[in-house]
């Protein structure tokens, strides 16, 4: 099925609901209340939101008409989960990928391993490069695009297409210089986001890959892991 673009809201609702099924089961599907403090959680999201109870029903409304969410009304509130594997007819590790993307927005492929290990445990980097590969080029259209190399950055970032096409000069975009990252809770586009993060992520992929690595020596040496 061909998806209309979705708002930065309504994917930070889908990767909540991914997230939260493999870390807290045991209260999965989400209630509303439990998906707009998921939406505005203030740890592991980039951008951090500050989304309404509202907007986050408005949202949450579109989904439902997209059949990308199902709710369920059995107990005292309604309850809401995700549809994302039918709809999209991926595997659940490219799901995983994916959401983590919707969660903390362009990473690279060795940060989408370790961000997404609470969601599903890859082996290795060449494990989440082999997904990316097959979202990339999938018939039905690609879910995710490698972004150009960001100047003195060693490694690409990716990000999901779920939110529309990326900008040429979003994709290639570099931060001004002396530019400021959005204060918290400040709500950002999608192109600014991919050029806000450009400083701090040559940073975060040099530590993502020395840690990637450092985790690879360790299970070669058959060393307990940290």
């Amino acid at each position: 099925m061909s998806l209309p673009p979705l708002s930065l809201l309504e994917t930070r609702i889908l990767g909540v609901l991914v997230e939260k099924q493999h870390t807290v089961p045991d209260t999965y599907p989400l209630t509303l209340n439990a998906l707009v403090a998921g939406c505005n959680q203030k740890t592991s999201r980039d951008p951090v939101l500050e989304a309404s109870e509202g907007e986050t029903q408005a949202a949450l409304d579109r989904l439902k008409a997209l059949t990308l969410v199902i709710e369920s009304s059995g107990g005292r509130v309604p309850r809401y989960a995700h549809n994302l594997g039918r709809i999209l007819g991926v595997p659940a590790q490219a799901i995983a990928i994916v959401a983590t993307m919707m969660l903390r927005g362009p990473q690279t492929i060795a940060e989408l391993r370790i961000h997404g290990e609470r969601i599903h445990r890859f082996a290795d980097i060449s494990a989440v490069a082999g997904f990316l590969d097959e979202l990339a080029a999938r018939p039905e259209g690609a879910l995710v695009v490698e972004l150009a190399r960001a100047p003195g950055a060693r490694e690409t970032r990716w990000m999901h297409l779920l939110c529309g096409a990326v900008p040429a000069a979003a994709a290639q975009a570099a931060p001004p210089a002396g530019s400021d990252p959005p204060a918290a809770g400040e709500r950002v586009g999608l192109g600014e986001l991919v050029a806000l993060r450009g400083a701090v992520t040559r940073l975060e992929g040099e530590v993502a890959t020395l840690r990637a690595t450092v985790e690879r020596i360790v299970a070669e040496l058959g060393l307990p892991p940290a």
